[in-house]
């Protein structure tokens, strides 16, 4: 059983990325050609749903083409660089309570897969460096900054469902294994227990217990980090077209060119995938918990696995979209902007979120009230931080933009003045 168990998440491991790449573009396609009244791609395929694979066809046979002067090992050598940890990242995801690589690498889930994350940044270095184009060594200045920036709140924001794991655990140990995150999900309180049907559909799917109820900002700002280290809009200042061509892509065509096309919705996929397993409880649906039982047969412990799968990618597919329709709504952020969000924000955000789910649990338990106490005060607590944060990044945004704008208007307003002096000089003479 461990021999099949291997097999089909290898097997998943290099075959879902390619598959989701191609499922999240052609939706990418269609909802921002939704969003903006347009139709997107039409004629190849039923709906223009093989658009992809003829794009694939043509970069496959597009040349190669290498500026004259790269450094041609690190040129060759990128892409690769850029892709092979996304692939590492999938190979320890768990997609159902089966499918899952074993190893000692899952029971430290949460992380090898940061780990992962923050070695893209390699390949994008190696791609900007070997180019030997400046358009291509800002895109990847820009990048290196902004992923590690964006790094440091990301885990941080991770730090809080640890915690959260600690106090459930009862021991003091809390968990960084991805499974046993989903497992703290999963509430034995559910209405009608005992019942078969009840039982069938609320055994292992507890939503109330989901940690996006106990941690909401924390999941917004994760989300928020993960749009910046995949340099999605409006964090695609790596990519700026408007100013760098296309940054670190610039000198790249044909296949290269596709591997980072690749890699980039790949790292899509692995931050909507994290926040699927730590926030939303991962593989968990109604049926789920209840087929793959111990004593049930395999029958239904397959189907309970096909169900868990089901459940996750659609998951996993919703947050993917939230990608898609941040990008047809907001605009690009300023290099300031960018890392004043980071540094002024979000850090001390979660490090406030840190010390303060901490003290909350230390006046609950000397108190002596149970832990469902400290998960409803601390999920209220976040709830209205999470709004005073909206609240607080409008403000900024609103800041920001008057402050970046002052010398024009400052401009605006000299020129005001000397027009209406020439004019009273004019009329005096």
């Amino acid at each position: 059983m461990a021999g099949w168990q291997l097999i089909i998440t290898i097997l998943f491991a290099f075959l879902f990325p390619i598959t989701s790449a191609a499922i999240i573009n052609y939706l990418e396609r269609k909802i921002l050609a939704w969003m903006q009244d347009r139709a997107g791609p039409l004629h190849t395929g039923p709906h223009g749903s093989l658009q992809l694979l003829a794009d694939v066809g043509k970069m496959f046979f597009k040349e190669d083409v290498h500026a004259a002067r790269t450094d041609k090992l690190l040129f060759l050598l990128a892409p690769s660089a850029f892709i092979a940890p996304v692939i590492a990242s999938f190979a320890v995801l768990p997609f159902s309570p089966f499918i899952g690589l074993p190893g000692t690498a899952l029971a430290t889930g949460i992380v090898y897969l940061v780990a992962m994350s923050s070695l893209d940044v390699i390949g994008i270095i190696m791609a900007s460096w070997g180019s030997n184009n400046k358009y291509a060594l800002i895109g990847g200045l820009r990048a290196a900054a902004q992923m590690i920036s964006y790094e440091l709140p990301l885990i941080l924001a991770l730090v809080g469902v640890v915690m959260l794991t600690s106090v459930l655990a009862n021991t003091g140990i809390g968990t960084i294994s991805i499974r046993e995150v989903i497992a703290f999900q999963s509430s034995s309180i559910w209405p009608g227990k005992g019942s078969p049907f009840l039982d069938f559909i609320f055994q292992g799917f507890t939503p109330w217990a989901w940690f996006i109820l106990v941690q909401p900002l924390m999941l917004v700002i994760y989300y928020t980090c993960g749009l910046a280290e995949t340099n999605r809009s409006p964090f695609d200042l790596p990519e700026a077209e408007s100013e760098l061509v296309a940054g670190y892509l610039t000198e790249y065509s044909g296949i290269r060119w596709g591997l980072f096309f690749l890699g980039e919705y790949g790292n899509m996929t692995i931050v909507s995938a994290i926040a699927t397993s730590l926030f939303l409880g991962g593989w968990s649906g109604p049926g789920v918990a209840y087929l793959t039982a111990p004593g049930m047969t395999t029958g239904w412990v397959i189907v309970g696995n096909l169900l868990g799968i089901i459940y996750f990618i659609l998951k996993v597919y919703v947050l993917c979209c939230i990608f898609i329709w941040i990008r047809g709504t907001l605009p690009r952020l300023r290099s300031d902007q960018l890392m004043q969000f980071a540094w002024l924000i979000l850090i001390p955000v979660t490090l406030g979120n840190i010390v303060l789910t901490g003290l909350i649990y230390l006046v609950v338990s000397n108190l002596g009230l149970s832990n469902v106490v400290f998960l409803i005060v601390t999920a209220v607590i976040n709830w209205v931080l999470l709004f005073g944060f909206i609240r607080l990044v409008s403000r900024a945004t609103v800041v920001s933009t008057r402050h970046a704008q002052a010398p024009a208007l400052r401009a605006v307003a000299h020129r005001r003045i000397v027009q209406a002096r020439l004019s009273e000089h004019v009329e005096t003479t």
